[in-house]
């Protein structure tokens, strides 16, 4: 079953691909690139791969930090969205721009990482503390505790006079990725692969503190390399794209139903998924009202909505 799931989603990561690099405002045809058009070759160069390269790196390191994220809270309905993930690294961008506003995109992403990982690990004690056993109840608090992080940063970027500064980092929009302003996104690279390398950890920590003890998994070590990669995902997709809600809660549910919960074998088919997922509200968003666009985190956040409205009807029907 997983083969044949594997098969159909590289066929749709192709179709999908080959749509993304050639739907747009100006359209680009086999011909002109054939024919070696200057105006072809640049914009496919400068703007339609970076672009393509942006969303599947967004989409895999989203889909696999909303899978880790999961398991080290032993909740499915958890991700950065429903954690406060997101709202920690805006946090950390506008802290950026008030005490370090000469910082580039690295500086700023190192405050978004600091408050993210803070983020995470108060939420895993909140969550630890209150030990809740009611699958809705929990994201229901992340979405809670990050609306608190969000109306602390919108408070204090009215303060400060930043509300047109943070605009940019509060809906995930990739209309403006071009060449040499989105590599920061490829530290996304490097997590996936620490992530896939630890896969049977991760899967032994959704199975219980208790349990991946008595099986000799250092459950604390694990659960913060997890919210250290988690961290690194959010706040580089932040500072990159913006901020895109529930790709990692959705894609973790659907992989999981139809091909089970161990993470080697998972992995790469939730990665693959996240990116089919992205490129997919990409070219919706190009499409709905060209030759003008919608933002990503505008399409995602609507389709991952009612996924998620759907499994927590399913879960508790």
């Amino acid at each position: 079953m997983g083969t044949r799931f594997g098969a159909h989603l590289l066929t749709l990561f192709v179709l999908l691909s080959v749509a993304s690099l050639f739907i747009g405002a100006k359209q680009l045809s086999w011909e002109q690139i054939a024919g070696r058009s200057d105006d072809a070759l640049l914009m496919l160069t400068a703007s339609r791969l970076p672009r393509f390269a942006a969303l599947v790196t967004t989409g895999v390191g989203l889909s696999i930090c909303g899978v880790i994220l999961q398991h080290i809270v032993q909740n499915k309905f958890v991700e950065p969205a429903t954690s406060g993930g997101l709202d920690a690294a805006r946090l950390g961008i506008l802290t950026a721009l008030i005490f370090a506003p000469g910082a580039g995109p690295t500086g700023k992403m190192l405050f978004a990482l600091a408050f993210c990982c803070a983020a995470n690990l108060i939420f895993v004690a909140i969550i630890r503390r209150i030990g809740m056993n009611n699958t809705v109840l929990v994201p229901v608090v992340g979405l809670m505790y990050g609306s608190v992080l969000s109306g602390i940063a919108e408070l204090y970027a009215y303060s400060k006079n930043l509300v047109q500064s943070m605009q940019g980092w509060l809906i995930g929009d990739f209309s403006k990725v071009i060449e040499g302003n989105y590599e920061i996104l490829y530290l996304i690279v490097p997590v996936v692969a620490v992530a896939y390398l630890l896969a049977h950890r991760f899967t032994v920590l959704g199975m219980g503190d208790s349990i991946a003890t008595s099986l000799g998994l250092g459950y604390a070590a694990t659960a913060a390399i997890g919210l250290i990669l988690v961290a690194v995902t959010v706040s580089a997709s932040v500072i990159a794209v913006g901020a895109i809600p529930f790709v990692g809660l959705v894609i973790p549910n659907l992989v999981a139903l139809r091909c089970g919960e161990n993470l080697r074998n998972t992995l790469p088919l939730i990665a693959l998924s996240g990116a089919c997922l992205l490129l997919a509200c990409d070219i919706v968003g190009r499409l709905l009202i060209y030759p003008f666009e919608i933002p990503i985190g505008v399409t995602a956040g609507g389709f991952g909505g009612m996924l998620f409205l759907a499994l927590i009807i399913w879960k508790n029907r």
